[in-house]
């Protein structure tokens, strides 16, 4: 249509703060620039620092009189505060590595009293078939004893064999005339 155009506010205000923060750089550039300035400012700096650390100081001792925390003492108080939580930060992991440690501990003890109960089952059955051995070693212990008195029973017998023998060839050499009637006899009826 035409050329007609529309007013842009933020087009003025951005051309005006533009040229402001020119002439700003351009002052500040001259003060600084400027050494009475620099000397003004460090004075005033210098004079600001002493009564901040002035006020400070009286803020302080009227506090520590009305008993009131000043800003040190909550920075310290939340210093602490902090350590606490990290300390018990700390102990709530020990705590949680000695209940690991609990439950691995009793789970060693259970397997440690099963296997006792299996040692001691085993202990038991050894303890029976001692008592077993040991009533059986008495049994062969009096087998051991009887055996002996059969030996020397039967070596007192075998002495007695020799005896007879020896007796009986004695007889046989040195016969008697009854003898030889009775061989006769029983030779004779031998016969019949």
């Amino acid at each position: 249509m035409s050329d007609y155009k529309t007013h842009d506010p933020y087009e003025t205000f951005k051309k005006y703060s533009v040229q402001w923060e020119k002439q700003l750089n351009e002052m500040f550039y001259l003060w600084t620039n400027n050494p009475e300035f620099v000397r003004y400012t460090k004075m005033n700096s210098d004079a600001n620092a002493n009564f901040l650390e002035f006020f400070r100081k009286n803020q302080e001792f009227l506090a520590n009189q009305l008993n009131i925390p000043t800003k040190t003492d909550l920075a310290n108080v939340s210093k602490i505060a902090i350590q606490t939580e990290e300390k018990l930060d700390l102990l709530e992991e020990q705590i949680w590595n000695l209940s690991d440690s609990f439950t691995e501990t009793n789970k060693e003890i259970e397997s440690i009293v099963e296997v006792s109960r299996e040692v001691i089952k085993v202990t038991k059955q050894l303890k029976s078939e001692l008592t077993k051995t040991k009533r059986e070693l008495l049994n062969t212990k009096n087998l051991n004893e009887e055996l002996q008195e059969v030996k020397e029973e039967l070596a007192s017998l075998n002495g007695l064999k020799e005896e007879l023998a020896s007796v009986k060839s004695l007889m046989e050499t040195t016969k008697s005339p009854n003898e030889e009637i009775k061989e006769a006899v029983l030779v004779g009826e031998n016969d019949k």
